[in-house]
C-alpha cells in the first residue's frame, strides 16, 4: 500500500470527534458559551477560562468538551423543511416612519423581555451601545424593519429562533453582520436588519433556544378575522 492510499485509509478511520477543528466549529462552540454566560449557567471566569480552551483546542472532539454540561450542545439538528419568506415589503408598504427610536449616545440602552414590535424600530449606537432582545417580544405584524446605524458604537440585535431573519446594509471601517435565518413555519415574523456601521458594529442573529410562543395564536386570530368578514358580508 502506497503513501496516499495509507493516508487515505487512515483518514477514513477516524471518528468525527477526532476530526481536526475548524474555525466555525470554533464559533458555534463560542457562540453556545456567550449564551451561557448571559444566561447565568456559567460565570466569567468559566466563561473565560472555555473560551481560552476553545481557542487551542485542536479537534472537535476536544470542542465539545467545553460544552458538553451546557443544554445548547445537545439540543437536536433544526427541521431541514422551511417556509418560503415573504418577499420584502414593497416601497411604502411599511411607514417610514418608526413606530419606536432607540438612541444611545455616551450610553448604553437595552431593550428586552415582553414588548410589542411594531413595523419599524430605528436603532442609533454614537459613541454608545443599544441592545435589541426580540426573543420574548410580541410580534403585531409579520413583517417588521429595524433600521440600525452605528457610529463609533455597538448595535446587537438578537431574534427568535422560529423566525426569519435578512439584513442589508454594510460598514465602513466597521462591521455589519446579519445571519440570516429561515422559519420552518409560513406565518412566523420576518424580520429585516437595515443599516450602517460606521468605525462600529452592528450585529443580528437568533438567540439559542428562544422561540415565538405566540405565532399560532397570531395565526389563529388571523383565521377568526377572516372568517368574521364572511360571516358580515
Amino acid at each position: 500500500m502506497d503513501l496516499q492510499k495509507h493516508a487515505q485509509a487512515r483518514e477514513g478511520a477516524l471518528a468525527p470527534a477526532d476530526l481536526r477543528a475548524s474555525d466555525a466549529d470554533r464559533d458555534r462552540v463560542a457562540d453556545i458559551l456567550r449564551e451561557a454566560l448571559a444566561e447565568g449557567r456559567l460565570t466569567a471566569d468559566e466563561h473565560a477560562e472555555r473560551v481560552e480552551g476553545v481557542l487551542h483546542a485542536k479537534t472537535v472532539g476536544e470542542l465539545e468538551v467545553f460544552i458538553r454540561d451546557l443544554p445548547a450542545a445537545h439540543h437536536g439538528p433544526a427541521a431541514p423543511a422551511h417556509a418560503s419568506v415573504p418577499p420584502r415589503p414593497a416601497p411604502g408598504a411599511i411607514p417610514t416612519e418608526a413606530d419606536a427610536n432607540v438612541v444611545a449616545v455616551f450610553s448604553s440602552v437595552m431593550r428586552r423581555g415582553r414588548w410589542r414590535a411594531g413595523r419599524r424600530l430605528h436603532v442609533y449606537a454614537v459613541f454608545g451601545s443599544v441592545e435589541i432582545d426580540l426573543s420574548e417580544a410580541i410580534f403585531e405584524y409579520q413583517q417588521v424593519v429595524i433600521k440600525a446605524v452605528s457610529v463609533f458604537g455597538d448595535v446587537q440585535i438578537r431574534v427568535p429562533e422560529n423566525v426569519s431573519l435578512r439584513g442589508t446594509g454594510g460598514g465602513v471601517l466597521g462591521n455589519f453582520e446579519v445571519a440570516p435565518l429561515d422559519s420552518a413555519e409560513p406565518e412566523a415574523p420576518v424580520i429585516y436588519v437595515d443599516g450602517w456601521a460606521v468605525l462600529g458594529n452592528v450585529e443580528a442573529r437568533p438567540k439559542r433556544g428562544r422561540l415565538v410562543a405566540d405565532i399560532l395564536d397570531r395565526v389563529q386570530n388571523k383565521v377568526d378575522r377572516k372568517l368574521r368578514k364572511h360571516l358580515d358580508r
